[in-house]
């Protein structure tokens, strides 16, 4: 849970600096939050959702 919290709070993060440096535009925003809830909706979304756990595992891991 932890992880898609903080996935969403960088994703969140990055649009709104997009959209202040106007390299993001409102219905740009629109569509990538529509698209995100589709996929999340779809059956593709265990495999993102394991992909994503592994990548924070395996970055999680590092040793600096």
């Amino acid at each position: 849970m932890a992880v898609s919290i903080s996935v969403v709070l960088l994703l969140l993060i990055l649009a709104v600096v997009f959209l202040r440096n106007g390299a993001l535009k409102i219905s740009h925003a629109l569509v990538c939050a529509l698209l995100g809830f589709y996929l999340a909706g779809s059956s593709m979304a265990p495999t993102i959702h394991d992909g994503l756990t592994a990548t924070a595992d395996m970055v999680s891991a590092l040793q600096p």
